[in-house]
Parts: C-alpha cells; sequence; structure tokens
C-alpha cells in the first residue's frame, strides 16, 4: 500500500519562501509520475506542479511559475516542492499525489492521481 506523508508547511510573511516535502513509502516510487495539489478554502482542488517519473519533465501552474520549482529524489522515493516569494494568494492545504499509472505523460487532473497525502498547511500572511 502506497503512504505520501508531506510536510514543510507552515506561516509566512508574503515574500518568503518554503519547502515542502513528501515521503513515499510502499511501492515503486521511481515509476510513477507525481504532482503537487492545493486546495484553498471553498475552491477546488488544483494542480500546481507535477513531474515526470524520470524527472526529466515538468509543468507548472501560470500563477507560480518562475516562483515555486518541483523536484523528486527517486533514490529517496521523495517529491519536493521549493516555494519562493510567496504571496497571500498561495494560502491553502498542499498535498502531495501519485499517478493511478505507471510512467505515461504528465497529467494535471485530480483523476489522475489515486494516492495522496494528508496535506500540510501553508498560510502566507501580508
Amino acid at each position: 500500500q502506497v503512504h505520501l506523508a508531506e510536510s514543510g508547511g507552515g506561516s509566512v510573511l508574503a515574500g518568503g519562501s518554503l519547502r515542502l516535502s513528501c515521503a513515499a513509502s510502499g511501492g515503486t516510487f521511481g515509476s510513477y509520475n507525481m504532482g503537487w495539489f492545493r486546495q484553498a478554502p471553498g475552491k477546488e482542488r488544483e494542480c500546481v506542479a507535477a513531474i515526470s517519473w524520470s524527472g526529466a519533465g515538468t509543468y507548472y501552474r501560470e500563477s507560480v511559475r518562475g516562483r515555486f520549482t518541483i523536484d523528486r529524489d527517486n533514490a529517496l522515493n521523495t517529491l519536493y516542492l521549493q516555494m519562493n516569494s510567496l504571496k497571500p494568494e498561495d494560502t491553502a492545504v498542499y498535498f502531495c499525489a501519485q499517478a493511478s499509472y505507471q510512467f505515461g505523460g504528465l497529467n494535471l487532473n485530480t483523476w489522475a492521481y489515486d494516492h495522496w497525502g494528508q496535506g500540510t498547511q501553508v498560510t502566507v500572511s501580508s
């Protein structure tokens, strides 16, 4: 059974940085595309960034491009999200997720991911 555990969330002032980590266990992490999603109160869950199983391909939501960096270490079974120049509108619960199928192309939809972490709160104040 795949288990994903996020860490690194917290409260920061606008302009600050946070680095989220997602530790994976119970599966073959290096064979699956991974994604970071976020959900703010009253809003739908949205993909922030995604990375291919090899790390060669990445996607960023327009609003975070240039500020966030997704990365993975397949030897450590860990996914990362470096968040710089944080804005109040980045406030949300952040989730890591594993794609439903091995390899394949990047998919930004929540239905394409079947394993989710419990989420970590990121709060950015102005």
